[in-house]
């Protein structure tokens, strides 16, 4: 394995929350009588203490805590978990430590507490400064609390803050979607994730869809939105946009089909072998049975190897997200594949338009990227 190969990140997963949101596909719970934070990080820490032997010679460079609400937790349960993370693996000395937060939990005093324990970046959702589109999203918070959880975490010392907003919502118009964008880029926090909302199955939404606006209006608000943002941020990916030195470590090293860890209830993983092998894994979903289960081999809810034929279609739905492209030589870093591998697709693609090559960088061209999904599928293993 090269040095760049030795880097991998650590995704720590906290279940619950106050609300399940009725467009939320992601395994979160809400805080019911399973609710028990201590038993919980002394599950997280027993299920790391496994993760680290997996790991042994490589070096940590991000964390980010996920759920849920992960900022229901106090700052010592928390600061516990990273106390634990400092002991068992090696990081680098300028890691990114990232914990989502719902402004409906913020509280001053703990988002200082937080700032201490070493979590150094802020992700938080705010999804809509407009009250009404929060109601329909079932958001537990309201704009004044958006308002005012931006400013407490600023206050706290917090100088990397991401902020969540959605479009295309129920009854959104392109001028209320435009008047989101507006108000998060006047905080300067120097990350905005912005995205279309989608009804993702095994959701209240699926089930019961709202009445969404029209494609063209959707079309009108990603451009519009994205005229605004470009003022200030820069777009690296399809939803993420970020000012010079601000983007998101972690989820760059997901886009680069770079390895990670996973602790916590239903939390994945992904680890590369010296010979190439790319293992995907993930733990049980439901807290009590992941509390039950941490630290031993019962933990695990499901595991697979990536077959050689699909690791192009892998690397490349991740690599081709980013505006930065990938080379042919990380192609082979993180694949162990040979580039003739791709190299009749990468011209096709480029005698379509859809992918450019500049100074040994392949990226998608604006028409690439509009069809995403069309570019992708020329990797797809044939049958």
């Amino acid at each position: 394995m090269t040095q760049t190969d030795t880097h991998y990140s650590l995704y720590i997963h906290i279940p619950w929350c106050v609300k399940k949101c009725p467009y939320c596909d992601f395994n979160s719970h809400e805080k019911r009588d399973d609710y028990n934070e201590e038993a919980y990080v002394d599950a997280l820490i027993r299920d790391l203490k496994t993760e680290a032997p997996n790991v042994k010679g490589r070096t940590l460079k991000s964390i980010f805590i996920g759920g849920g609400t992960p900022s229901l937790f106090s700052a010592k349960s928390l600061g516990k978990i990273l106390s634990q993370v400092d002991q068992q693996l090696n990081k680098t000395g300028d890691i990114e430590t990232t914990l989502e937060a719902n402004p409906g939990t913020f509280e001053a005093e703990k988002f200082s507490a937080f700032r201490q324990t070493g979590i150094n970046r802020l992700s938080i959702g705010i999804q809509s400064f407009n009250d009404p589109h929060l109601k329909i999203l079932g958001r537990i918070h309201d704009s004044d609390q958006a308002h005012r959880a931006i400013k407490m975490a600023q206050d706290a010392g917090f100088e990397r803050i991401n902020l969540d907003l959605m479009f295309g919502l129920p009854e959104q118009t392109v001028e209320q979607a435009v008047q989101d964008v507006e108000r998060a880029l006047s905080y300067q926090t120097g990350h905005l994730s912005h995205y279309q909302l989608t009804l993702e199955k095994n959701t209240l939404f699926y089930a019961h869809p709202p009445i969404l606006p029209i494609d063209e209006q959707i079309w009108d608000m990603q451009t519009e939105c994205q005229k605004q943002i470009a003022n200030q941020l820069s777009q690296y990916e399809v939803s993420a946009y970020a000012a010079k030195q601000q983007q998101s470590q972690h989820n760059v090293n997901y886009w680069q089909f770079g390895d990670y860890i996973g602790i916590g209830a239903g939390a994945h993983g992904k680890l590369t072998d010296n010979n190439g092998e790319v293992s995907r894994y993930w733990k049980k979903k439901q807290p009590r049975e992941y509390m039950q289960t941490a630290g031993t081999p019962e933990c695990i809810g499901g595991e697979n190897t990536v077959i050689k034929a699909e690791l192009p279609f892998e690397f490349m739905m991740n690599a081709l997200r980013l505006k930065s492209g990938f080379t042919l030589q990380q192609f082979t870093q993180r694949t162990q594949l040979h580039s003739s591998t791709i190299e009749p697709t990468l011209t096709t693609l480029m005698d379509k338009q859809l992918l450019k090559l500049n100074n040994s960088i392949y990226s998608c061209t604006e028409q690439g990227w509009n069809f995403l999904n069309n570019t992708l599928e020329h990797f797809l293993p044939t049958a």
